[in-house]
């Protein structure tokens, strides 16, 4: 195929190819029980994500800031997950391994929008926290319904153009040294360094996106618990500094799961062999949608007594309705 034959340099004949081929998981012992686990963990997610998001709209106590970032980072997981799971079952279960271009590319705009806002969610919920524990008082004014969902607005808005960026960049590029991406999924990285002409822009964004989407997220989120801690130690009693962070246990969790992998990956980078470093980036992208529910649901008072609540309805409106069936 003339993509493959077309040596690199200046005068290089722009070249795009019309498909590529996702090999990330190849060569990996016993890859097929990883695809089992992983259709679990999918159907746990939806399960999961689905009914804190019915739970939080169906109660109309929980409709604060908070539980409004919730509803969102549970759809994000939602949404995240349908975009990512099934298509890499369809690609490597069932060895659908090509991938037209156009496809590829609209691949990866889904799973980095995703991955981008399950970041800023818990940017958002750290922001709820801080604000809940150091400013009490002023709790109600400075975080309001309107401005969460502006907030989180902002946050869809920066995250959709930056993913947009990083597409657009790839789409001048001249791919002519394979069509192999070794990943899971069409990642950004992968596909440019496949390029012979000058992929210079794709490299800077490359940097600054994960600066700008995972560390400096972070990076904000251990300040905001820092400034929390050495508030607390200055004027709280142990008592009512062990309840405060009663409150954030579920973020605190969130958090661990969501970054420990990004973590290990980026700091053993060229310690550990490829496969490992695939495996663990896609846990990354599959673990936290499956936990989030389950953390949120286990770790926050107002939905377990929703949850109890509305299964106490569910209950009396079925026996209220055997019993006019049996009168």
């Amino acid at each position: 195929m003339e993509f493959f034959n077309s040596a690199p340099g200046k005068n290089i004949t722009f070249m795009r190819p019309p498909y590529f081929i996702i090999r990330g998981f190849i060569g990996i012992p016993n890859v097929k029980y990883y695809y089992v686990f992983l259709f679990f963990v999918y159907i746990l997610s939806v399960l999961g994500n689905t009914a804190v998001m019915a739970v939080i709209y169906l109660d109309h106590n929980l409709r604060t800031p908070k539980y409004i970032a919730v509803f969102n980072l549970a759809f994000v997981d939602l949404f995240g997950s349908s975009a990512l799971v099934p298509k890499v079952l369809d690609i490597f279960l069932f060895n659908n391994n090509i991938i037209p271009y156009n496809d590829c590319l609209t691949f990866l705009f889904f799973c980095y929008t995703c991955l981008s806002m399950q970041s800023f969610n818990l940017v958002a919920l750290a922001y709820d926290r801080l604000v809940a524990i150091i400013y009490p008082l002023h709790y109600q004014v400075k975080v309001t319904n309107r401005f969460m969902l502006s907030l989180i607005a902002s946050f869809w808005l920066f995250a959709i153009i930056a993913v947009m960026i990083s597409v657009g960049l790839i789409t001048r590029l001249s791919i002519c040294k394979s069509v192999v991406i070794n990943s899971y999924f069409c990642d950004h990285g992968q596909i440019y360094r496949l390029a012979c002409n000058d992929n210079f822009p794709n490299d800077v964004v490359s940097f600054l996106y994960p600066v700008l989407i995972f560390w400096l997220p972070l990076v904000f989120i251990l300040l905001s618990y820092l400034y929390i801690g050495y508030t607390l130690a200055k004027v709280a009693t142990v008592e009512e500094g062990s309840k405060a962070f009663k409150t954030c246990i579920a973020h605190l969790l969130s958090v661990v799961v969501y970054y420990t992998p990004l973590l290990i990956t980026f700091t053993l980078m060229e310690k550990i062999h490829p496969n490992n470093r695939i495996i663990n980036l896609s846990l990354t992208s599959v673990v936290p949608p499956m936990l989030n529910p389950i953390i949120y649901v286990l770790q926050t008072q107002e939905i377990k007594l929703s949850v109890k609540k509305l299964l106490k309805i569910h209950v009396r409106s079925k026996v209220t309705n055997r019993k006019s069936v049996i009168a």
